[in-house]
């Protein structure tokens, strides 16, 4: 199944990089990537369309893994990132930013969104562990609620009143990929790095955890050090990406979801896979993006919703939700 996600993967390269308003073809693409012949195509192949696909492959392959991560952190299936108020920690700081500075910009509020997941993130797992309780699953998932609203409510209140704030929130809450560059994935890049070995080494803990606490306790496992290196992964994955890109909605709720039919419930594979499939989804999505209203382009988000909702609705239909 592994094999099959990469060689899927690596389809979605190629179509990334030679499908757009301006199509290239694969032989020719390819020839454009190891030898650049100063022409506008080159330009496009080399300047636009190779960064865009690494930025999109890694902000895909970051929510997929963050999303197992949080599925099994918090044993709900239909778990999401955003339900830790990382999306809502990111979009405050970044309208504030703008409300306040009048700047905008990806380059300039890109800090802002990283710290706003941050502050978020670690806001939930206080609040969720606060008094003798250990931030368990369900209280997490409480807290993240009752956080990502008050923050959201916050967020509107000054987007309704700075017509600037909102117009930068109206582009960036979309989830673009249209300009994303070698200098916003360097950015992010190590961020992404880090969440991602950390999550992948949290597998055996958090199988042993998926059996209980009292279980997962008397296997040898540290409760409160795996739950806090958990949402450490999951604040640096999601708050690099959706500083980076904007907030992506689906990737991380529908990709740990197929990934696990495929290939049960170790979280050892079902991250793995994660990662793979959640890269290839996006650039299935940007790539559908580009072309289906060429030269004109929707925004990845956008078509990254519109494929992860109908199986969301028919994954909901078909199976039990498990209660908290």
């Amino acid at each position: 199944m592994l094999a099959a996600a990469v060689g899927i993967l690596l389809i979605a390269l190629l179509l990334s990089l030679s499908l757009g308003s301006n199509d290239l073809g694969l032989t020719r693409t390819w020839e454009l990537l190891l030898h650049s012949d100063g022409s506008a195509d080159a330009a496009v192949v080399r300047e636009l369309r190779l960064p865009r696909t690494v930025v999109a492959a890694a902000v895909g392959a970051a929510l997929g893994l963050a999303g197992s991560l949080m599925q099994s952190l918090t044993r709900n299936p239909l778990a999401d990132p955003g339900i830790l108020g990382i999306n809502a920690g990111a979009t405050l700081l970044v309208v504030l930013a703008v409300a306040v500075t009048g700047v905008s910009g990806i380059g300039f509020y890109l800090w802002f969104a990283l710290a706003g997941a941050a502050a978020a993130s670690v806001g939930v797992y206080l609040l969720a562990g606060t008094g003798r309780s250990t931030a368990t699953p369900a209280r997490l998932a409480l807290a993240g609620v009752a956080v990502s609203a008050a923050l959201s409510a916050i967020s509107q209140t000054v987007i309704l009143a700075d017509q600037e704030a909102f117009n930068e929130f109206r582009y960036w809450v979309a989830g673009s990929l249209e300009g994303r560059g070698w200098s916003i994935l360097a950015t992010v890049a190590p961020l992404l790095a880090v969440g991602a070995v950390v999550a992948l080494a949290l597998g055996p803990a958090l199988n042993a955890l998926a059996l209980g606490d009292e279980a997962g306790r008397a296997l040898g496992v540290n409760l409160v050090r795996a739950r806090g290196l958990a949402m450490l992964a999951v604040t640096l994955l999601c708050g690099a990406a959706t500083a980076a890109v904007g907030p992506i909605g689906f990737v991380g709720l529908a990709v740990p979801i197929l990934a696990r039919a495929l290939v049960g419930h170790d979280q050892r594979w079902v991250g793995a896979l994660s990662l793979v499939l959640g890269a290839a989804w996006l650039l299935i999505a940007d790539v559908l993006g580009r072309v289906i209203i060429a030269p004109q382009e929707v925004q990845a988000g956008v078509i990254a919703a519109l494929l992860g909702a109908p199986f969301f609705v028919a994954v909901v239909r078909r199976r039990k939700v498990p209660s908290l």
